[in-house]
């Protein structure tokens, strides 16, 4: 693990709220888009937003020698697959397996990084924190997130949200085991290629894009801003510091912000389970980050 931890469990602090409270948003922008083209719009604006920034820093990206099929990979992996596989998953299952299945996420980056990323071995403790952390989020969405919707699609709904979830951690291992890059340039290089690719699926899926009024707009440009533009940013800069095996936390962190905000602006009732499941979550977490969390409270001692 780097020096200067704190400055990354604070990036996904913030990564976990800023996702956490993408559903509610999204839920307010479907209502004037369908979701394919609300996919497109969110990922356009933030190409625009983060292609701008890197323009500015003169178009930097690799150190070295550019490594295109990974790039390109990613584009894929990163954004518009997982985006995709969501979307049209949801229709057939509850929304409740979508957050159990992305916590997954972090159950699949760790067998990944064991053989892929150096210095991210999978070990027993390692292993029980994240387990012990996926089943407070199982608690916290309920048992009704495995209840069946009676959907013919549902089985392929279920395996189109576990792969967007390996799509992350694909996505993760990949962003690790770049070489030398500059992350501002590569957050903009995968959402340009993410908007290459998702423009001609949406005119191919749902048509020409219909004509959102300006609140819709608003949403849409907020989703580009927070969670795709400034999320992707942070992502890449947790991944390329602390690993992809930390980055994972974050997947344990969004139904919480999800629940909790849902209760706040939806008056969502909040479940009998919470504390145990925050519990449970925070347990997870220190056992498994338990080496980091400890260098990081030790004070140094000083050099004589």
């Amino acid at each position: 693990m780097p020096e200067h931890m704190g400055r990354y469990w604070l990036m996904i602090a913030t990564l976990g709220l800023i996702w956490g409270s993408t559903f509610l948003v999204i839920e307010l922008a479907l209502q004037g888009i369908t979701p394919v083209w609300l996919t497109a719009g969110r990922i356009v604006c933030a190409a625009l937003v983060m292609g701008c920034i890197w323009g500015a820093r003169g178009f930097r990206l690799f150190h070295g020698a550019p490594n295109w099929p990974i790039i390109a990979t990613l584009g894929l992996t990163s954004t518009v697959l997982p985006f995709l596989l969501i979307s049209w998953g949801q229709q057939y299952i509850t929304s409740g397996f979508t957050g159990v299945a992305m916590a997954g996420t972090g159950l699949m980056v760790l067998p990944l990084a064991h053989f892929l990323i150096p210095g991210e071995r999978m070990s027993l403790r390692r292993f029980i924190g994240f387990l012990i952390g996926f089943l407070g989020v199982a608690l916290l969405i309920g048992t009704q997130a495995f209840d069946s919707t009676g959907a013919a699609h549902e089985p392929l709904g279920r395996a189109a949200c576990l792969g967007a979830a390996a799509c992350y951690a694909t996505s993760s291992i990949l962003t690790r085991r770049l070489p030398p890059v500059d992350p501002v340039g590569l957050a903009a290089v995968l959402l340009c290629l993410g908007a290459l690719l998702i423009l001609p699926l949406a005119l191919i899926l749902e048509g020409a894009p219909p004509l959102p009024d300006h609140q819709t707009l608003f949403w849409i440009a907020l989703l580009g801003l927070l969670p795709t533009a400034a999320g992707n940013f942070l992502r890449i800069l947790v991944i390329r510091g602390a690993g992809p095996t930390f980055m994972s936390l974050t997947s344990y962190q969004v139904p919480i912000w999800s629940v909790l905000l849902g209760a706040l602006f939806l008056a969502e009732p909040l479940p009998a389970t919470l504390l145990l499941a925050l519990g449970l979550i925070l347990s997870g977490v220190c056992i498994s980050q338990w080496g980091a969390l400890t260098r990081m409270f030790t004070p140094k001692t000083k050099r004589a």
